[in-house]
């Protein structure tokens, strides 16, 4: 008996560490290590316009793209005095991607970025600069739309305000791309923190379905992410992650990411 009993506590013991060990959540990836760029590719593409053309001649990527000490930490510093690109080499799929960032004080054109994730393709596609890609718009007061370059589509459940379109749970369902009801989608709800503070913006991916939520609260949701190609929409649930340079100076404390099997029910509207 006392055999028995002992290999049946063996048995409960590795069941219970087995199934804790199911349950735990996935390993964060980090991908900006800290230090300096070197996994990442980088791309500068065109100016931010004519007025800026000799910022752009004089830009190089170790000064557009480098690491320095902010508030006493090491982060990302992207100058924006050029459209350019900071792209991971390997493409991801049904993930979680969380980034933290503010702004400058050095502003070009206007305070705009984007995190552009399903990336394919080459660099210098869309607007000369950035492979084809959707985005997560990280521009000042427009964080958390979704635009569309190139041939990208999706599906979203709109409201049309004026010549508008913005995300609202329960809207009516529209296909978007450049070949139907234009590029951009207006985030449902602004929840940005004010300027010189940082903002936590977390990007679901799964299948082809992707959400948006800045600092906590989900203010896009997209089905049916694609390529527009032939009079049909193909899938499109992977690529590359870009960050843009694009006007201003940002800074970015982390990029994490980490595989998922689903995306939590509470985020989706």
């Amino acid at each position: 008996m006392k055999t028995l009993s002992l290999y049946s506590l063996i048995a409960i013991l590795s069941f219970l560490i087995m199934n804790t060990s199911c349950r735990r959540e996935p390993t964060w990836e980090a991908l900006f290590n800290g230090e300096d760029l070197e996994n990442w590719d980088k791309f500068l593409g065109s100016s931010l316009g004519a007025e800026w053309d000799d910022l752009a001649e004089e830009a190089t990527e170790e000064e557009v793209f480098s690491v320095v000490l902010e508030e006493g930490i090491p982060v990302i510093r992207i100058s924006g005095v050029i459209n350019g690109s900071l792209a991971t080499p390997d493409t991801y799929e049904d993930f979680h991607l969380r980034l933290v960032f503010k702004w400058g004080d050095e502003v070009y054109s206007r305070r705009n970025s984007g995190l552009l994730y399903h990336s394919f393709g080459d660099f210098g596609v869309a607007f000369g600069t950035w492979m084809p890609n959707i985005e997560f718009q990280m521009m000042h007061q427009n964080l958390g739309d979704t635009y569309l370059m190139e041939n990208t589509a999706v599906e979203t459940r709109v409201e049309r305000v004026g010549d508008e379109y913005i995300f609202t749970p329960g809207g009516e369902v529209l296909t978007f791309g450049a070949h139907a009801h234009g590029r951009m989608i207006r985030k449902g709800t602004d929840n940005e923190n004010p300027l010189g503070q940082w903002n936590t913006i977390d990007l679901y991916c799964m299948g082809r379905t992707a959400v948006h939520v800045v600092n906590g609260i989900t203010v896009m949701q997209n089905e049916n992410t694609g390529v527009y190609e032939g009079g049909e929409i193909r899938e499109l649930s992977s690529g590359k992650i870009q960050i843009q340079s694009e006007g201003a100076e940002l800074f970015i404390r982390s990029v994490d990411i980490r595989p998922i099997n689903e995306i939590p029910a509470a985020l989706l509207p």
